[in-house]
């Protein structure tokens, strides 16, 4: 069945909660999105939905987060969080999005994109270890899951602190 990835629209609001409930066992990503929404930086371009047979089946959400240095603060995106309907899941529609949503961001003209999550599958998309920048997570976490990605050549040249994720991930 071919699968179409494309901004999310209103109507999706409620799949996109169930698709990330479903895909993550709980509600603390449902909520999450939606707290996401509610921001005043919310950036409605990089909310996309997988739709398959006219079914969400998948969803991304880039959204602001600031690096904080000694003397400078940075602002990047975070990919999170990226969630597949179980049932669809090992058919490539994480990447799909994930490539889609990195492209539209480019577009947007941002330059780095940070994210917390599984090291055997960001790498492929050029994410890297956030640690080689001096790019640091808040609170404890894997070295190999916290990671960072150049959007535009030297987006992080220069760039060391730690990031200031927004306040409704606070609650996840």
């Amino acid at each position: 069945m071919k699968v179409t990835i494309r901004a999310e629209d209103p109507r999706d609001y409620g799949a996109i909660r169930q698709v990330n409930d479903e895909a993550f066992g709980q509600k603390n990503e449902g909520r999450l999105v939606e707290a996401l929404r509610a921001m005043p930086d919310y950036i409605a371009g990089l909310s996309l939905v997988a739709e398959a047979g006219g079914e969400v089946v998948g969803h991304v959400l880039f959204s602001p987060v600031e690096i904080i240095g000694k003397e400078a603060v940075h602002r990047a995106i975070t990919l999170a969080p990226m969630a597949v309907l179980p049932q669809w899941q090992g058919r490539g529609i994480g990447s799909m999005l994930v490539e889609e949503g990195l492209r539209r961001a480019r577009q947007l003209g941002y330059g780095a994109v940070i994210v917390l999550g599984h090291e055997w599958f960001y790498p492929r998309f050029g994410f890297r270890p956030a640690k080689k920048w001096g790019i640091r997570c808040p609170f404890p976490v894997p070295e190999a899951a916290f990671m960072a990605l150049e959007l535009c050549h030297g987006a992080l040249d220069g760039v060391k602190g730690t990031v200031r994720f927004a306040r409704p991930f606070d609650e996840v």
